[in-house]
């Protein structure tokens, strides 16, 4: 690898931690970062918390943590091809998701709701809770003592932040993060490669789970001419099912190639010199061309109709909603019910105890907020022969 671009983030320049440790003779701070975070429970927990199918029926759909992972090859491909620090995209792109409740968006909505009253519920703000609150790994202070930056594209990978929630307040109070400005490009590419990777693999995991065909997706301009190139490419292959990944990739390919070639334009253009300009340049300086955008847009609407909407899919929202809505009220109406550090724990103020409850369920895998559910509600709500 050559060397770093003058705008890439620089580990031995870091704003530092909150608490003040001891550099590491092997690992520079983004390195550790990358590594406090793939340690965390949370991180692990990311197998068993929904991407799209609750309990799916086959172990090749993507779940958050593989979602993670993909998000963060891409991500970290995207950086080396930039001249960017790799280690900390990667440990925004592993990171991104960690906020993440039971049961995808569907626990999100539920969980929004249930917190209405006490400043509200968003996952992005959870993850930053989570790596400075929640993971307790450390016998002198909670979190994982992340570094600046690294908290800083957590707080901000999708552009500033004017009107922070209390969550994201609470963080920024803490380390100032200064979220009136744009985030490091390191942060800017973990981003573009978060939605990357969820078109393209939902794509994939939308076939595979036959909600709609090859045909279906060809109403799709992008998708079309991606999977002319493939079919051209391959003449005697007949069998669809050998050709949808090289269909994923093909696409994948294009829109990393679109990206870095628009996202070199925006950079000469823009005459970044450092990662305070970048901070200061007062719009995203990663992303795609106008007419990969459109074709983004385009496939994301695809996605949202056939599979988002889909019956297979919906059928399981209202449902998973109950059980998160149901956790929450039982917890809140009887402290006696959590378990017994959280309830040892628990504060006796609000906004304080809705939070902390909050907290609780948002860590839960989708299967243990089931279980849960059934001991402290009752039976399941979702329906028969649907189980983890």
């Amino acid at each position: 690898m050559g060397d770093p671009a003058p705008f890439a983030a620089d580990p031995a320049r870091s704003r530092g931690r909150r608490y003040p440790q001891a550099a590491s003779l092997t690992r520079d701070a983004f390195q550790r970062d990358r590594d406090r975070i793939v340690h965390c429970s949370a991180f692990r927990r990311l197998r068993y918390k929904t991407q799209v199918f609750v309990a799916p029926d086959g172990d090749h759909f993507r779940v958050r943590l593989t979602h993670s992972l993909e998000v963060a090859q891409i991500a970290r491909t995207l950086a080396r091809a930039l001249a960017l620090n790799e280690d900390l995209t990667e440990a925004i792109a592993l990171a991104h998701d960690l906020g993440h409740p039971p049961f995808g968006h569907s626990g999100e909505d539920a969980l929004e709701i249930a917190m209405a009253g006490y400043g509200g519920f968003d996952h992005n703000a959870q993850t930053l809770r989570v790596v400075t609150q929640l993971e307790q790994r450390y016998p002198d202070f909670d979190g994982l003592n992340l570094s600046w930056e690294t908290l800083e594209g957590l707080a901000k990978h999708n552009g500033p932040v004017h009107a922070p929630g209390w969550a994201l307040a609470e963080a920024d109070a803490a380390l100032r993060l200064d979220l009136d400005s744009w985030a490091s490009l390191e942060a800017q590419v973990a981003a573009a490669a978060d939605d990357i990777a969820y078109d393209n693999h939902d794509l994939d995991d939308g076939i595979r789970a036959g909600l709609f065909s090859i045909d279906d997706l060809c109403a799709v301009p992008f998708t079309a001419e991606c999977w002319a190139a493939v079919t051209a490419r391959f003449p005697g292959v007949t069998a669809r099912r050998r050709l949808v990944p090289e269909l994923v990739r093909e696409q994948i390919g294009r829109m990393v190639d679109d990206l870095l070639t628009e996202t070199r334009a925006r950079l000469q253009a823009s005459a970044v010199a450092s990662v305070d300009d970048v901070r200061a340049a007062g719009r995203t300086l990663v992303g795609f061309s106008p007419a990969m955008a459109t074709a983004a847009a385009a496939l994301k609407a695809f996605l949202r109709a056939r599979m988002y909407s889909a019956p297979a899919v919906a059928r399981l929202r209202d449902p998973s909603q109950l059980v998160v809505a149901g956790l929450f009220a039982a917890y809140h109406a009887d402290a006696a019910r959590l378990p017994e550090r959280w309830a040892a724990t628990l504060p006796s103020t609000e906004p304080a105890r809705a939070r902390h409850i909050a907290d609780f369920i948002a860590g839960m895998t989708d299967r243990f907020a089931l279980r849960e559910f059934e001991r402290v509600v009752g039976p399941s709500p979702l329906p028969p022969g649907v189980s983890f």
